[in-house]
């Protein structure tokens, strides 16, 4: 049979199907993305587990806590009240008593402390001799453990065999009862803030010195300014960035102090003294929660003291702009 004697019919079967094209794959380069971006995701997956099952969980389910009357014994089965538990800390005696202290406990505490790591800071920033060794014995205080520390310092600060009273008599001076009195606990308490960080401040401090440019102190000098006058009017002004960041970072630790208040008496009592002289926000939060067993008191402290930190924050971004509008 020829093609011409063909049915439309069978010549429209017989002609042959035209050619499926090949499926187009992505370009190399592509590919090659997709397959980093893959890995990326998983190098930093882990952080982010971490972080959601143990910062962001425990932060979120807090909140939800705050906003329920509910006990240790019987922590999931809250009743919902609301804001009740907020207005009921801001009615609260103990919570003020408490956010008095840390708020004296902190002035003690920061003052001392980041004016004496200026000075620690502008020696070493002299050549001198063991300048590593100095630097490395300033960081010690910062390593020891807080229970450690506490508990060295409420020796010396014992009221029949302390040390620091031995001295005061042996000066002709009255004993002092550190750990009764409010002033003399929250000033010892502080000292020992004090003394642990001190020196981590002061190496803060150094590594900003170091970076300020020596022109300027070689201008001053040809002017004639004093070491003293170099320190006020090129030092101090230069380290004003770093002063406030170590003055934010002192008050959010101030706000959060715990261990130092809670060992400071010896026996671990969450009262912080007879009277809660030197009771502070975490050991109010602690005694709620776990001495007590009000579990949405204890997350509603909490909370306070988060807000209490994000003000503390949102204060220094706002003189941070404020600055950077005047240096332009």
């Amino acid at each position: 049979m020829t093609i011409a004697s063909q049915s439309p019919t069978q010549a429209l079967v017989a002609a042959p199907a035209p050619a499926t094209p090949p499926a187009q794959r992505p370009p190399a380069r592509r590919r090659r993305r997709l397959s980093q971006n893959r890995w990326g995701y998983a190098y930093v997956a882990p952080f982010f587990l971490v972080f959601g099952a143990f910062s962001l969980y425990p932060f979120l389910y807090t909140a939800w806590v705050s906003l329920h009357r509910t006990s240790l014994s019987n922590i999931d089965g809250g009743t919902w009240v609301g804001l009740e538990n907020y207005r009921n800390l801001l009615q609260s005696e103990f919570f003020w008593n408490a956010a008095r202290n840390t708020l004296t406990i902190g002035i003690l505490a920061t003052v001392p402390q980041l004016c004496m790591a200026v000075g620690l800071a502008h020696l070493l920033n002299y050549k001198l001799r063991g300048r590593t060794f100095f630097r490395t014995v300033m960081l010690m205080p910062y390593a020891t453990s807080i229970a450690a520390a506490t508990l060295v310092f409420a020796q010396l600060f014992g009221r029949d065999y302390g040390l620091i009273n031995t001295a005061l008599e042996a000066v002709g001076l009255e004993r002092i009862d550190w750990e009764s009195g409010t002033w003399s606990s929250q000033f010892a308490i502080a000292v020992i803030v004090t003394w642990r960080w001190t020196g981590y401040n002061a190496l803060i401090y150094l590594a900003a010195m170091q970076s300020i440019p020596g022109e300027l102190y070689e201008a001053a000098e040809i002017d004639g300014a004093s070491r003293w006058k170099q320190f006020l009017h090129v030092t101090v002004p230069s380290l004003r960035p770093t002063i406030l960041f170590t003055i934010v970072v002192s008050t959010i630790g101030a706000v959060q102090l715990f261990g130092e208040p809670l060992l400071f008496a010896g026996n671990g009592t969450t009262s912080g003294g007879s009277s809660g002289q030197y009771q502070t926000l975490g050991l109010l939060m602690y005694q709620q929660g776990w001495s007590n067993f009000h579990i949405g008191q204890a997350a509603t402290t909490a909370w306070a003291m988060f807000m209490i930190i994000l003000l503390v924050v949102g204060l220094n971004a706002v003189i941070g702009r404020l600055r950077a509008r005047a240096d332009r």
